[in-house]
């Protein structure tokens, strides 16, 4: 574990309540030498490459690792940014790994993926953001796994014009930007981000044609009205593609979760979703960003 994790986020000590049933996740440990989670592993560890699924502590990590899938998070393991929601360590970043491009290209060519998932870490020590690695990342994996089908997560990175016509210049397949949460809670959440600079984001993207996705994870203190307002927002600058899960506090000292939000809640957002305009909503408490990120795509729900 990166020591910076310990260092708690929020001021308060609150222990996170009881999890209803439906937030259960059951853990299965299959025979070492048939076991994919292993081999997931293994790439990762033989490439020293860092995983946000590890990294921000995701409930899923067993399960999409099971299926072939890891989201590659580029930049090293310390983020610029102290969000009081996440478990990425927060501190002062080492120097790009210059060779990191390749052996994300490497790993995925060695576990045959056909949907990659590439995030980073905020990097504002950065001129760029971390733009240029992430293209370079694309064009070693598309030079490697022509076929393979890239969504990038990327950070707002400031909104500078220069950083994102890097990004787009390396043609991915989708543009994937979190809003996170809703307006009124940016401050307490995020307090690094801007709700409006997330929008313009996902609103230069669209404009510019790429196939744009967003995502929030409730529970935070957000009023269900609050998150439709949220969606009508995201449809409004052009986002195709949701994602909605529920918050899990990581530790005592991160932001409280407040509410555990029921499944009947989650489906009748994604009905909502889809009312409004989205093509596809992935709706339920344990969804997150790259869950299935490659049936994401073709949802049709």
């Amino acid at each position: 574990m990166n020591p910076l994790k310990k260092k708690p986020r929020t001021h308060s000590i609150q222990e996170a309540p009881k999890k209803p049933d439906w937030l259960k996740v059951k853990l299965t440990f299959p025979d070492r030498q048939n076991d994919t989670v292993a081999l997931v592993r293994d790439s990762l560890d033989e490439k020293k490459l860092n995983t946000v699924c590890e990294s921000a502590s995701c409930p899923n990590l067993n399960h999409c690792w099971s299926r072939k899938t890891a989201t590659y998070m580029l930049g090293g393991d310390i983020c610029t940014r102290r969000c009081s929601y996440c478990d990425v360590a927060s501190g002062k970043p080492k120097p790009l790994d210059k060779e990191e491009p390749q052996r994300v290209s490497e790993s995925a060519i060695a576990l045959g993926l056909k949907h990659v998932v590439i995030t980073a870490v905020n990097r504002d020590d950065l001129e760029d953001g971390g733009a240029l690695h992430f293209a370079e990342t694309v064009e070693r994996i598309r030079n490697g796994l022509p076929d393979c089908k890239i969504e990038l997560l990327i950070p707002d990175l400031k909104v500078k014009s220069e950083s994102l016509e890097i990004i787009f210049q390396s043609k991915p397949d989708i543009f994937n930007h979190n809003v996170e949460t809703v307006k009124r809670l940016f401050l307490e959440v995020a307090p690094q981000k801007r709700y409006e600079r997330s929008l313009d984001v996902l609103k230069i993207a669209s404009e510019r044609g790429f196939l744009t996705k967003s995502g929030l994870i409730l529970g935070m203190g957000e009023t269900v009205e609050e998150v439709k307002e949220c969606m009508r927002d995201l449809v409004g600058v052009g986002v195709s593609l949701l994602t909605l899960g529920q918050y899990l506090q990581p530790t005592p000292t991160h932001l409280p979760v407040k509410e555990y939000i029921h499944p009947e809640v989650f489906k009748d957002l994604r009905m909502y979703g889809k009312s409004i305009g989205f093509k596809g909503v992935f709706s339920g408490p344990l969804v997150r960003s790259s869950y299935h990120a490659d049936e994401q795509v073709s949802w049709n729900q």
